[in-house]
């Protein structure tokens, strides 16, 4: 699974820099990347959340997005077929 946003979480950045990054980048369809035990994660996430479910964004498990068959990822990083 690629992602399409990076919080660059392992960088301890503030959770505020980390929620006004991840909600600069994220678009219709974005894969937010986190990483498990990282210093401000967790305090940013759930204005992170709110921020985006506020804005009409719903989440899925990775599982929910893998689409069946045949796929690949092109230079850009887009998963393309399915």
């Amino acid at each position: 699974m690629q992602w399409t946003a990076d919080s660059i979480d392992w960088k301890n950045p503030s959770p505020e820099k980390m929620t006004e990054r991840i909600l600069n980048k994220t678009k219709p369809g974005a894969i937010l990347l986190f990483h498990l035990g990282k210093r401000n994660t967790a305090q940013a996430l759930p204005d992170i959340i709110e921020a985006l479910k506020n804005g009409g964004y719903t989440f899925l498990t990775v599982s929910e997005l893998l689409p069946e068959g045949e796929t690949y990822i092109d230079r850009n990083g887009v998963m393309h077929g399915g």
